[in-house]
């Protein structure tokens, strides 16, 4: 079983230090940051399942990351900050926060409020899992409807072009093995290969471009140099 990872953000150290010694004696994962731009940069490199994001923050605040983040992914977000009007916390939830925390706080309720929201959200994910209709293929977050030639990524919907969509279902659909260049050619354009693999190359990197959160480190379409593109990570 994969262990949980939190992606802390606070750029009080101390804050920081006391949730470590907590988070990692409940057997969580944990990754530091002490700024929204170093949150964003965790998030490009590690799959993250909870983060802990405090409001007021040099560089770039817990508002401006919290909006930043939501854009593409939608694992649960408390908020922490020293501002507890209600006010301040009803901003906080309408701007993608599932919880909010006001400092100064008991580590054990942050804790126990850590696990609910995981709890929820796990719960939330086996139940769109057991949903979801046989035409859909599923790696990870990036999910694939063949029936309706849609694709969505942490549940946002992505166009693709017909023949995007032709290479995305053909690498889904191998499940992890390596094709070729030319395989990938000469399965959907049905003619000889010559310079097909520019071709190719070209909508690898126009579909990375419109489904990984950092197309130069992808996530979903792996490169097997010298050989070909697999689509990895199935879930």
């Amino acid at each position: 079983m994969r262990q949980e990872t939190i992606l802390l953000v606070d750029d009080e150290k101390e804050i920081v230090e006391l949730l470590e010694i907590y988070l990692n004696n409940e057997g969580y994962r944990l990754f530091k940051a002490y700024n929204g731009m170093e949150a964003l940069k965790w998030l490009e490199q590690e799959e993250v399942d909870l983060i802990i994001l405090d409001v007021m923050m040099p560089h770039m605040d817990g508002i401006a990351a919290c909006l930043k983040i939501r854009e593409a992914r939608n694992m649960p977000i408390i908020m922490l900050s020293a501002k507890n009007t209600d006010m301040d916390k009803i901003t906080g939830l309408s701007l993608g926060a599932d919880d909010y925390v006001g400092k100064p706080f008991n580590p054990l309720e942050l804790v126990a409020r850590v696990k609910s929201q995981l709890r929820r959200y796990h719960k939330w994910n086996r139940e769109s899992t057991a949903h979801r209709s046989e035409h859909e293929l599923q790696f990870e977050d990036l999910c694939i409807d063949t029936a309706k030639h849609e694709v969505s990524v942490e549940g946002r919907r992505v166009k693709l072009t017909p023949r995007e969509f032709a290479i995305l279902e053909l690498l889904a659909r191998s499940q992890g093995q390596v094709l070729s260049m030319e395989q990938i050619y000469r399965s959907l354009w049905n003619e000889p290969f010559l310079d097909g693999g520019n071709t190719v190359m070209v909508h690898i990197r126009n579909i990375r471009e419109k489904i990984e959160l950092n197309p130069k480190r992808p996530r979903y379409i792996q490169t097997v140099w010298g050989i070909g593109y697999k689509l990895d990570g199935p879930s």
